[in-house]
């Protein structure tokens, strides 16, 4: 079992950065590709963008791609959210997921296994 607590969020400006963390404790953080979903009020919770088990590969949703990069150190049971070039519409909770599947398969919500509790980022325009 692994248990996922996200930092970073806030309130920012249109145009600027901020960078969510995820602390994992448990066991064998290495067996979990890991990933970052969001949900906006009113709206389904998805992906943004997930990290293989070595933290070689990554994909990202196409409307963040170019702006934010998903990373990983083992060393530290941590995953990271670099978000740059916010925008209002990327207003919302993030959460941390990790799943058992492949980064690829963790792309479809049904395919992760553990959620944190959602740490908030609002985009002021």
């Amino acid at each position: 079992q692994v248990q996922l607590v996200e930092t970073g969020g806030g309130l920012v400006q249109a145009g600027g950065s901020l960078r969510l963390s995820c602390a994992a404790s448990g066991r064998a953080f290495t067996n979990y590709a890991m990933g970052w979903f969001r949900q906006a009020p009113g709206k389904e919770r998805d992906f943004v963008a997930a990290i293989t088990r070595g933290g070689l590969s990554s994909i990202n949703a196409g409307s963040v791609k170019g702006r934010f990069t998903i990373s990983r150190d083992n060393a530290k049971n941590a995953v990271y959210l670099q978000m740059n070039s916010l925008e209002p519409e990327d207003t919302a909770v993030y959460y941390c997921a990790a799943s058992l599947a492949s980064a690829q398969a963790m792309t479809i919500i049904k395919n992760v296994d553990y959620w944190g509790q959602g740490t908030q980022v609002t985009v002021s325009s």
